[in-house]
This record gives structure tokens, C-alpha cells and sequence, in this order.
């Protein structure tokens, strides 16, 4: 830059610009780079993860970088709802973490009228719902464990008189181990939407949720992708037969 002065004097200065190290770009380091720098991790819930009730959850696919999170929930149980074999970095966290997986295979249907089962979703339910133990048809394999076993608290229903008979003549056909823990658990499908949908929703049901409850639940989401067969199939659903178990959190109406 020069400046004139009376015309006959000249002067020039020289300008030397630095680029400041500490610039916007440079000052973003990636994330993880922070959050090392800081001594810190970074908790990242999978796809759509919520809380049900009390320690139930739900979520899409938990991947690797999930696993921080989910162990901060202390899990016991997670329950599958797709067909697919579990991937192996998953098996490996449960195993670490000494978590039981209970896969349902649904399959993942776009199809508007394909039959959810019924069955499949019921099996999924009772994992839910009796928290502190789980049915077994076999009697205890160490004399040991026999001192941990004893029945299930409930109601026979009139027309069950049979199955009540066959229940005292047979008394290892219905045990309760008591031992045997599911909560906290973390129901997931692919993406936390329509299978898990299903199954928060025919549970809601069993807790006296009203239909529109429901409805609303499992739209917030499914959002664009909410299924008219999905909540036919909530609707539908029968809940009589799971009443008789023992329900491990609140029932309150909604």
C-alpha cells in the first residue's frame, strides 16, 4: 500500500496478514476428537428409542455405536422381532454384557393385508410381562435348583378345570423360577416402527390404554408410514388370555 505525501514523498508499508489458527474452521474439531480430548463419551440411544414403562424400552436395530448407551440401562433381556440371525458384534455385546435375546421372527411386510401372528406377538408379550421369572415346561435339571422353584401365582379360569387337573397331577408343568430376571429389556425390530409398534401397542392394551391412546402411540412413530392393517390388528387383538399373569408395571388408563 502506498501513501502520497506532497506529492514528491513516497513511503511504502507493507501489510503482512496471518490467517489466525484459531479460525471457525479450525476450532470444529470431529466429534470424537472432542470428545476424547474432553475424557468424555458420547451416549447415542439407537433409532427411535423411547421408554414404555418401567424398564421396558424400544428402538430400531441397536449398531456399535449404541452399545455405550444401551449399557447404561443395565439390561437384562432384549427381545427381537425379526427374522433374521442376530449379527455377531451384537451377540458378542450381549454375551459381555450377560444379556438374554429372545427373537420372534416376524417378517417385514409392505403389503397392506398381510396377517401379522398373532401368536408370535402373544410368546413376545408373556417376555414382557412377567418380569420377575419366566414358564417352564421342564422340571429342574439339579436337585439344587429345585429349591428356587414355585408356582405362578393365578387365577384358573371355570373353563380351564382341566388344565388346573392336569397342573396338581403334574407339577412340573408350570414352575416358576424365580431366579430368572428379564428387566430391564429393550424390544427392537428393524427400524422400531411397525413390529415393535404391534407389540407396545397390544401391550398398552393389556395396561386398559384406550384404542385412540394406542392409535396416537404407535402413529408418533410409524408417522407417514403408519399401517391400517398394523392398528386393524391392535384393535383386534385378545387380550383376555394374558390377564391372568402377573404384570410387573403400571396398568393405568389412558
Amino acid at each position: 500500500m502506498k501513501l502520497e505525501m506532497d506529492g514528491d514523498l513516497c513511503k511504502t508499508i507493507e501489510v503482512a496478514i496471518e490467517e489466525d489458527e484459531r479460525s471457525p474452521e479450525n476450532n470444529n474439531p470431529a466429534i470424537g476428537e472432542e470428545t476424547e480430548r474432553d475424557g468424555e463419551e458420547l451416549f447415542v440411544p439407537p433409532l427411535n428409542f423411547a421408554l414404555v414403562d418401567n424398564g421396558v424400552f424400544r428402538s430400531g436395530f441397536p449398531d456399535i455405536a449404541n452399545f455405550t448407551f444401551l449399557q447404561t440401562l443395565g439390561l437384562r433381556s432384549i427381545i427381537y422381532l425379526c427374522p433374521e440371525p442376530y449379527p455377531e458384534p451384537n451377540t458378542e455385546f450381549l454375551k459381555l454384557n450377560g444379556i438374554q435375546l429372545f427373537q420372534f421372527g416376524i417378517e417385514g411386510c409392505k403389503e397392506p393385508f398381510v396377517n401379522i401372528p398373532e401368536y408370535t406377538i402373544r410368546e413376545a408379550l408373556k417376555v414382557v410381562i412377567v418380569r420377575s421369572g419366566q414358564l417352564s415346561s421342564q422340571a429342574p435339571n439339579n436337585p439344587s435348583d429345585a429349591m428356587e422353584i414355585r408356582y405362578l401365582p393365578f387365577k384358573i379360569p371355570h373353563q380351564a378345570h382341566e388344565a388346573l387337573l392336569d397342573a396338581l397331577l403334574h407339577p412340573t408343568l408350570l414352575v416358576y423360577r424365580a431366579d430368572i430376571r428379564n428387566h430391564p429389556l429393550l424390544i427392537h425390530c428393524k427400524r422400531g416402527k411397525h413390529r415393535t409398534g404391534c407389540v407396545v401397542g397390544c401391550l398398552r392394551k393389556l395396561q386398559n390404554w384406550c384404542l385412540s391412546s394406542v392409535f396416537d402411540e404407535y402413529q408418533r412413530f410409524a408417522a407417514a408410514k403408519a399401517r391400517v392393517s398394523d392398528q386393524r390388528f391392535m384393535e383386534l387383538f385378545d387380550v383376555s388370555s394374558l390377564k391372568h399373569l402377573p404384570m410387573s408395571f403400571s396398568c393405568s388408563k389412558r
